[in-house]
């Protein structure tokens, strides 16, 4: 059995939390085994100045860690899944998900007891072009500014009254136990949560057996089924921080998987909204099949004036 497993992790507090979970995790079952951290900060973590939709997709927070992995640096990468990009690079592979922390998104603020509360003109921060354009398909009298940086930078910039409001994911803040600050967790219909928003996935190297003896026990099949068909759609649409989009599968007591998603326009005019369900066992197919019919339904004219091809 290996005696030292090093994960490769981003150096953020909440990074650093998922990370020191799994570690705790592999002790418990595992304890004479080594298990230390390698803190890497990623493209996404130094680039703090430019709304993530102009610097890029999916990967600004994931690829100094596979090329930590890749390198041999470290046995596994513990992830935000929502930050994964659809394809993976080759001898990597997401061997693990863990159980599903909520996956609502959060509204925060000092002056609001909820979104609706805010008043015309009121200054929205987020760092996401999916929850800015929702916002302002239900609110179009709202100002939603760019507000990038860790959760703790965050509620700082809303504390010195730079914005009346905030979004961001509410799984964050219950794992950083600031779940007090949270005014209100936002329905779907409103806001609609990312892809694999509250889910925490590990990547390690294909055919590393050892490693992956020590990870397993760490699996919630539940959470694989609705990954499957959340990263469906993900690879389906092509899409990243560029894209406003998002979608959520759930699972019906009777067998079945349930998956709602949308496209919309980045200044919320248009949204593009869908649901379909299927059997458990074809969530991958359900996730891509949704896709489709989005596509069909107008959401590849929004995707092609974004850049993004979907042939």
């Amino acid at each position: 059995m290996k005696k030292l497993l090093t994960i490769a992790t981003r150096d953020s507090l909440l990074a650093l939390w998922q990370a020191e979970w799994v570690k705790a995790q592999i002790l418990k079952n595992f304890p004479g085994v080594e298990v230390r951290l390698e803190k890497i900060k990623t493209q996404g973590d130094k680039i703090l100045d430019t709304p993530l939709s102009k610097i890029g997709g999916k990967g600004l927070f994931v690829k100094e860690l596979e090329v930590a992995m890749l390198e041999g640096r470290a046995d596994i990468a513990v992830h935000s899944m929502k930050d994964v990009p659809a394809e993976l690079p080759e001898g990597l592979e997401i061997s693990v998900i863990t159980e599903r922390e909520t996956p609502d998104d959060a509204f925060v603020s000092n002056r609001y007891k909820s979104f609706k509360d805010l008043p015309p003109g009121a200054v929205l921060g987020t760092s996401s072009l999916r929850r800015g354009a929702q916002a302002l398909a239900a609110r179009p009298d709202l100002k939603v500014e760019s507000l990038r940086g860790n959760v703790q930078t965050r509620l700082r910039k809303l504390d010195e009254n730079q914005f009346d409001g905030i979004m961001l994911a509410a799984a964050g803040l219950v794992r950083l136990e600031l779940q007090e600050r949270i005014a209100e967790l936002m329905d779907h219909q409103t806001c609609l949560p990312a892809l694999c928003q509250g889910i925490v996935g590990i990547e390690s190297r294909v055919g590393d057996l050892e490693t992956l003896e020590l990870i397993t026990a760490l699996r919630h099949q539940p959470t694989e089924v609705v990954t499957a068909a959340e990263r469906g759609l993900l690879k389906r649409l092509n899409g990243g921080c560029q894209v406003p989009f998002a979608g959520e599968a759930i699972l019906l007591d009777n067998g079945r998987i349930k998956m709602e998603a949308l496209v919309a326009t980045p200044d919320g005019t248009q949204v593009i909204r869908l649901q379909d369900e299927d059997d458990q066992a074809n969530a991958a197919q359900l996730g891509l099949r949704l896709a489709e019919r989005l596509l069909e339904s107008g959401a590849r004219e929004i995707l092609s004036a974004l850049g993004i091809e979907t042939h």
